[in-house]
């Protein structure tokens, strides 16, 4: 509540600074402060911080399809989705690479860091964990390095924007740097929350950027299960996984398929425009209340703990991200106009 007030002050949206912006500010103080020292606070708030975080952010994001209908996201088109696979393909097989070959990581927490920084961060995370079988605190290492430079992105990308004005290095306006805001930065809520400081184009070109990016969560895990179980078969590795017993099912994200649903109902202009407003503050809410919690959820004493290797590599996927990220969002819709 005290984001959504600050962030409609005049000063602060003449600065590009929204609601979600200033939620998770807030939130990261908080969580690394009283939240965080407190006695049984996080005890007592902890499944209400998780809910908020999980569940209240992919509400959000269904809610946010009232924003947009399907003749903006034809829009998107060919060259929008092969953005989103360059940039998928080449993060995780570069993250990987550099993660178990130049930094010396085991296998799981480099899979893990590099399945966060090219799909949908944290979400992606938790979704691939049983796919590869990690531990717990592999998980918890990985999600809070994705986290912490998937925040950056909240204020880097906006600096960006206006550099971008000058130099053109990703060419074309708002609607076009909202894609490669889409196809690049790691969160859901840190791409609405990016996206929506520079403009209402940028953000929905950059929601419908990330939402076919999350789509692509689902073949990829089932193309890393048979790789990866590929691999252990060939290492000998077949006969002690079937004693174990049968193979976890694969973590398939539903809160995309809400999201087109919602925006197909929105594209029959069927709701008025009171409820359609008051379902945008309730979304602005949900997405705020998100934000909050995932700054809460980013622990500085967990990244000290996991040592220099994991944050080396989520900082060698971000900068890919933003630099490569930036070349492939030019070049794919040059060499498509070409061809």
């Amino acid at each position: 509540m005290a984001a959504t007030v600050l962030g409609g002050s005049g000063w602060l949206q003449e600065h590009g600074v929204g609601a979600l912006t200033i939620a998770i500010v807030i939130g990261m103080v908080t969580g690394n402060t009283a939240y965080r020292h407190a006695p049984g606070l996080g005890r007592i708030c902890g499944p209400g911080v998780d809910y908020s975080r999980q569940t209240l952010l992919r509400a959000g994001v269904i809610l946010y399809g009232f924003r947009l209908t399907m003749q903006d996201v034809g829009t998107f088109g060919l060259s929008g989705a092969l953005i989103d696979a360059a940039v998928l393909m080449s993060t995780f097989a570069l993250s990987t690479y550099a993660g178990t070959r130049w930094l010396g990581m085991d296998r799981k927490s480099a899979l893990l860091i590099a399945t966060g920084s090219s799909i949908c961060g944290a979400a992606a995370i938790m979704a691939a964990e049983p796919v590869v079988r990690a531990r717990a605190e592999q998980v918890t290492v990985a999600v809070a390095t994705v986290v912490v430079f998937g925040t950056l992105s909240i204020f880097l990308y906006p600096a960006l924007y206006h550099l971008n004005a000058h130099w053109h290095f990703v060419g074309g306006g708002d609607g076009v740097f909202g894609v490669y805001v889409g196809s690049t930065v790691h969160e859901v809520a840190q791409v609405v929350a990016t996206a929506r400081s520079i403009g209402p184009n940028a953000a929905d070109t950059a929601v419908i950027a990330k939402m076919v990016r999350v789509m692509m969560l689902a073949p990829f895990l089932l193309g890393l299960s048979f790789w990866l179980n590929r691999d252990r078969a060939g290492a000998g590795d077949l006969a002690k996984r079937d004693a174990q017993g049968p193979r976890t099912a694969v973590a398939i994200p539903w809160f995309p398929l809400g999201f087109v649903a919602v925006v197909l109902f929105n594209s029959l202009h069927l709701a008025s425009g009171n409820g359609r407003e008051i379902v945008l503050a309730v979304d602005n809410l949900l997405l705020a209340m998100a934000m909050a919690a995932l700054g809460l959820s980013t622990h500085v004493a967990a990244i000290r703990q996991a040592g220099a290797r994991p944050l080396l590599l989520a900082l060698f996927s971000f900068c890919w991200l933003v630099v490569a990220g930036a070349l492939i969002n030019r070049w794919v819709p040059d060499l498509l106009a070409g061809a």
